[in-house]
């Protein structure tokens, strides 16, 4: 009888003891989950802890295996990856809070209007803005300073077009720089009309300016960046690559990152100035969970918008204007040998087809077999038909798909009927590279990946304009336009074993939407609401 009491007892032990279940952090349930794996898979749940995805499979065997801190039940929401914006100017999206917000004016009248409700709010010493563009004016010439200087003759004004390669300055602000009709300069344009200023700086005579502008204290850049993140955790965005930075802002960064005030992840591309590339260059990468510097960006041209992007022949509605290289090509082709001598990675603006030439023959003549570097091409926007073979997994169209369905009013305008056809051609680019890296350029476009990922699929814009689409045989599937904005978006920054989907060992990064945007009808899209963003398991933002 004892001994049946004991054995008993035993097996109660036993039982219990193998019952006893692990601890996790968090459970996500009743999901409706994208996991973006090799597959391309699906699951209803999944499981955090210390940060990362612990397991993925039915919230029955999970519910099973662990005991949960916290739960989440889905309700049937669509989940995926975090998502990742793979070219963007975050530093600038904060700062743009802090100066005059043009973007959406419909005529000049209006930024002038918008300019002295600022200045009557906030008296400043030097007025700054950003966002206008005078292709969604009725009168589509470039603005001139008269008006300025007039209502300010005492104030620097300086306002930059939406797409950052030109600014127009007042009088006081050209004083204020030294700039004359006298001025030397290489790359880009200081306007003239009947031998005067018209106030219309292009590419890098605004350097000028900016040199006047930047004494910005450290309080004002570090609530900048922080207005930035709660914008990008508002729409789902967990990584962002931003597209040139100096160190100061990349110090900045890393130690907001261990005060734990900056949370979302930062991919730093490091500007290419003498300073930076010499700081930088010689020693190896940083890495952090939070903050990835192992890059350089290379500015090749300007912007088509502004025709500064260099073109191998003359702009269709501007003869005699090829646009321009913003450096000489002997310094852009030494400072890409220095970059491959060294283990970062080269990110170069380029959007005319002269500008892509010069940049995909250089990489190829430097890079090996392989995919080690991964350099890449930042917008790749117009390709020459010969030119597109040099793409590939080490040399990657990095492209922000809303600027086709921005420029499609005006874009053949300027390229004419033959060269558009390699123009925004991110269906060829894909077909070439194997993978093409999906971002939106903000502030020069609106940051809402919904809107990219519309323009990449549905290539039209809200007003379902064009009826078939623009260029719609260059549209990309919804499935490789997801990718482009995770999985893709991380190989592009050596970051794919880490994130970019859903499983076990990477990063839990994540973002519950409202609607499955890979379902539902393609123009619903752009109206899609986050409801939950989370970055390592951590709900970072709330709907």
């Amino acid at each position: 009888m004892n001994r049946i009491f004991t054995f008993l007892i035993l097996s109660t032990l036993i039982a219990s003891c193998g019952s006893k279940k692990e601890q996790a952090d968090l459970l996500v349930f009743n999901a409706n989950i994208y996991t973006v794996d090799e597959q391309f898979g699906k699951a209803e749940a999944f499981a955090v802890k210390d940060g990362k995805f612990l397991e993925i499979a039915s919230s029955e065997v999970l519910k099973d295996k662990y005991e949960f801190a916290e739960e989440i039940d889905a309700d049937g929401k669509p989940v995926y990856p975090g998502l990742i914006d793979a070219h963007a100017h975050f530093y600038g999206l904060g700062m743009q809070q802090q100066r005059v917000d043009l973007t959406g004016t419909k005529s000049f009248e209006e930024v002038v209007t918008r300019i002295v409700e600022f200045q009557q709010k906030n008296t400043v010493e030097f007025i700054t803005g950003r966002g206008w563009d005078q292709n969604d004016w009725e009168i589509k010439d470039f603005p001139v300073k008269d008006t300025l200087d007039d209502l300010f003759p005492d104030t620097p004004v300086a306002l930059t077009r939406i797409d950052g390669h030109a600014m127009l300055v007042n009088q006081a602000a050209l004083d204020k720089a030294n700039i004359t009709t006298e001025t030397k300069f290489e790359g880009g344009d200081i306007e003239q009309k009947d031998g005067k200023l018209t106030g219309i700086l292009v590419d890098n005579p605004m350097m000028l300016i900016e040199k006047i502008t930047d004494d910005v204290d450290l309080r004002t850049q570090a609530k900048a960046l922080l207005a930035a993140q709660e914008i990008c955790f508002s729409y789902g965005l967990t990584t962002v690559d931003d597209a040139g930075i100096d160190r100061q802002v990349i110090e900045l960064i890393d130690s907001l990152n261990n005060s734990d005030k900056l949370k979302i992840r930062l991919y730093a591309m490091i500007s290419n100035t003498k300073e930076d590339l010499d700081f930088y260059l010689d020693k190896k990468p940083f890495k952090t969970d939070r903050l990835n510097v192992r890059s350089v960006k290379f500015y090749g041209d300007g912007a088509l918008g502004s025709r500064g992007a260099a073109l191998k022949e003359e702009y269709s509605d501007r003869p005699d204007h090829f646009g321009a290289l913003l450096s000489p090509v002997s310094e852009f082709r030494e400072t890409a040998a220095r970059i491959a001598k060294s283990e970062y990675q080269m990110n170069t603006h380029a959007i005319g087809d002269s500008a892509n030439y010069l940049v995909l023959k250089t990489y190829d003549s430097l890079l090996g077999e392989g995919e080690k570097r991964r350099w890449r091409v930042e917008h790749s926007q117009v390709i020459d038909s010969a030119d597109f073979k040099h793409f590939s997994k080490n040399i990657i169209p990095s492209v922000q798909p809303t600027h086709a369905t921005s420029d499609m009013y005006w874009a053949e305008d300027r390229l004419g009927e033959n060269r558009i056809k390699g123009a925004y051609a991110y269906k060829k680019l894909l077909d070439q590279a194997g993978i093409v890296a999906l971002g939106t350029d903000f502030p020069v476009e609106q940051v809402n990946p919904f809107l990219t990922f519309y323009a990449s699929v549905g290539r039209q814009d809200t007003e379902n304009f064009p009826e078939n689409g623009f260029m719609k045989d260059q549209a990309l599937t919804r499935e490789e336009t997801l990718k482009g904005m995770t999985i893709w978006a991380a190989y592009s920054n050596f970051e794919e074993e880490e994130k970019g989907s859903i499983e076990v060992g990477k990063f839990a990064d994540f973002v519950i939407l409202d609607r499955d945007i890979m379902e539902v009808e393609i123009d619903s899209v752009p109206d899609t609401k986050v409801i939950s963003t989370f970055v390592n398991g951590e709900q970072v933002y709330k709907n």
